[in-house]
């Protein structure tokens, strides 16, 4: 894990847009289009099996850096684009139809970075991870949530974006609505 000073934005890497228009328009100059067709097949599989260690070797295969005893959820989505971006370390849960995103096509550029989920750190379902984050040891991701911001050792995160969850963070989201506990 990095300072609390470093942001994935620090970990970014832009790439300027070939030409005109938008740079998803051409992202066949970023990626080779065979590379990715094989990924969408890889990725579709590791979507849809139940195994978990057919999911782990399938992961490898797309380039992803999976430590042992991972658990990658049903529905569950790697970056299809640059999956060897993604480090999933030693005993990490990535439950149901979560997204690891190591890629964002803007308008005048793309950028890429790497995503390192930690060791039995645990995202739950639908949440979104998105480049360039890292979520720490043990931490604890809530279901639903968008990741934009590290997430420390032993952090537990929600909301859209994902903030952190504790009783001084819980005090002040009551204060905010002015609701009292």
């Amino acid at each position: 894990m990095t300072s609390e000073e470093d942001s994935r934005h620090d970990r970014i890497d832009r790439h300027p847009t070939p030409g005109p228009g938008n740079s998803l328009a051409h992202w066949t100059s970023a990626r080779n289009p065979l590379r990715v067709a094989f990924s969408y097949v890889i990725v579709w599989l590791v979507r849809i099996s139940p195994s978990l260690k057919l999911k782990r070797w399938l992961l490898r295969r797309l380039g992803v850096t999976v430590g042992a005893g991972v658990s990658w959820g049903l529905e569950a989505t790697p970056d299809v684009f640059w999956p060897e971006l993604i480090t999933i370390e030693d005993h990490a849960l990535v439950g149901y139809d979560v997204t690891i995103l190591c890629h964002e096509f803007l308008q005048d550029e793309y950028r890429t970075g790497e995503v390192v989920v930690g060791e039995r750190a645990m995202i739950g379902a639908g949440a979104i991870v998105l480049p360039g984050v890292e979520i720490g040891r043990g931490a604890s991701v809530a279901a639903n949530s968008l990741v934009t911001r590290d997430v420390p050792d032993g952090g537990v995160v929600a909301g859209v974006p994902a903030r952190p969850m504790n009783s001084e963070a819980i005090g002040e989201d009551r204060d905010s609505n002015g609701s009292h506990g």
